[in-house]
Order: structure tokens, then sequence, then C-alpha cells
């Protein structure tokens, strides 16, 4: 996989790591690094980053300093250990599970899916939790649940698993674009099974489309960075084409557990 650093703005950068699937297949991972209006910087997730990375972080960051750590999928824990090694003077913030997970280490109390952390940065970051789904599944295979951030400086969307985007080849039909934003596919297991849950998945959808409409970049965790060209299809719609693609199973939810 890629592990270099984009540039995505002023204050945005998007670290592309690698990750390998029960050791074998590199399915990618991600970080983001941004820089606050306080001229602070604060890391959206963990990754243990390569020599050159480091190196280039430590330029981007230069005499500045990095104030916090935001966990924001809980199922990505694997690097949380070794990036507060790297930055020990940094805030902590995780999930329930990463502070279940890693109890010895120095949490700070406001957890990443509670309107407390969001609150504290909402002059930089906008934050949201879908609803209507498990944000801690049982299932440990079920990873489609995280915390979105939104950096509107920037237009950048982070966000683990929940949403996707693919690069495909240019001869496929039909798209418009050089690739496909989709839904995570453990979005029917996702689904908590009661009456409600799938209009309130909808519903939460469609309100992050309408609020976050500028939004330009995608940064998502397995598979690529969207930058939407001048004259390709909005993120917004793409965003929106792969809430109608999955409308089928909301619908099937809804049939069997009510509206």
């Amino acid at each position: 996989m890629d592990n270099s650093i984009i540039k995505v703005a002023d204050r945005f950068w998007n670290i592309r790591g690698s990750f390998k699937l029960r050791g074998l297949i590199d399915i990618g991972t991600q970080a983001s690094l941004v820089q606050l209006a306080s001229g602070n910087f604060v890391f959206l997730d963990a990754y243990a980053f390569e020599a050159d990375q480091q190196e280039t972080i430590n330029s981007i960051i230069g005499g500045s300093r990095v104030e916090a750590i935001l966990n924001v999928h809980p199922f990505h824990t694997v690097n949380v250990e070794r990036m507060h090694e790297l930055f020990p003077h940094a805030k902590l913030y995780g999930t329930a599970r990463h502070r279940n997970r890693f109890p010895h280490l120095p949490w700070e109390p406001e957890c990443t899916e509670h309107d407390a952390l969001h609150e504290k940065y909402r002059d930089d970051l906008q934050f949201s939790v879908p609803r209507g789904v498990d944000f801690i599944s049982d299932n440990e295979n079920v990873h489609f649940s995280s915390v979105l951030v939104f950096h509107p400086e920037s237009g950048a969307i982070h966000v683990d698993d929940t949403f996707g985007y693919a690069e495909l080849p240019g001869w496929l039909p039909g798209l418009g674009a050089k690739g496909l934003v989709s839904l995570h596919p453990t979005l029917p297991l996702a689904l908590e099974k009661r009456a409600g849950a799938a209009r309130e998945f909808r519903e939460w959808a469609q309100t992050l489309f309408s609020d976050w409409g500028t939004a330009t970049t995608l940064c998502a965790a397995h598979s690529a960075l969207l930058q939407v060209e001048a004259g390709a299809p909005s993120l917004q719609t793409r965003l929106k084409r792969a809430l109608t693609v999955n409308e089928p199973i909301l619908r099937a939810h809804q049939m069997r557990y009510g509206t």
C-alpha cells in the first residue's frame, strides 16, 4: 500500500499507511494531521509511521505542539500504543472500546463518540456518529461504524470504514467518475435489530450529505483518497449514490423489523 503523506490543504494532511489483514493482504489504513486555528495540531487516528513519514511529519509540525490524538474507529486499535509512545504529551482520546482495550493508557475523560469531545473542537472540526447502527458491534468482524470528522476549512471528510472509495478502471461505463464511493458491506449486519433503525440511518446519512455538502475530499481508510476534480460529480452526489444503492437493504430491514 501507498505510504505517502498527501497535503489536502494548508492545514490538513492525509497519511496513507499499511495494514495487513491476518498478516497477508495489505488493505491499507490511514491517519490525518490537522492544524487547528490555535496553531496546535491534532491527529485523527493512530499509525506507526515509517521513518520517512515521521521525518515529514516532524517538518510539518515544526516547533508547534501536537495537542491531541483522536482515535475515531472503535476497531482500529493496532497502532494506539505506538502512537502514544511517539507523542506522549498529546492528550489521548478514544472510543469506549479503546479505553476498555487499553486501560493502562492515560485517556482523557471524553470519548470520541460523545458530544463533549465534539464541543471541545467545534471551532475547527465537525463530528458525526451514524444512527440506527451498532457503534461497537458484538460481532468483531463488523467494523461499519465510526466517528466521521469534517474539516470545513479544507473541505475534507476523514472516515474509517463507514464510507469507502475504490478507484476503478476508466473504461467502466455509467459511473461518471473514475471511482466509486460506497457504504461498507457490513451494513446489513450493523443495523440495529429493532423498528426504526433503517429509517434513522437513512435520515442520519441524508442530514450528513446536507450539512457537509461543501466537502470536496473523502479520506477513506482501507481504500483511497478521493479529491473531486473540476467538472466531476460532487462528493455529495457520490455519497447520495452510495446510500441509494443500499436502499434495498434498508427497505428489507424495515419490512422485517418495522419502520
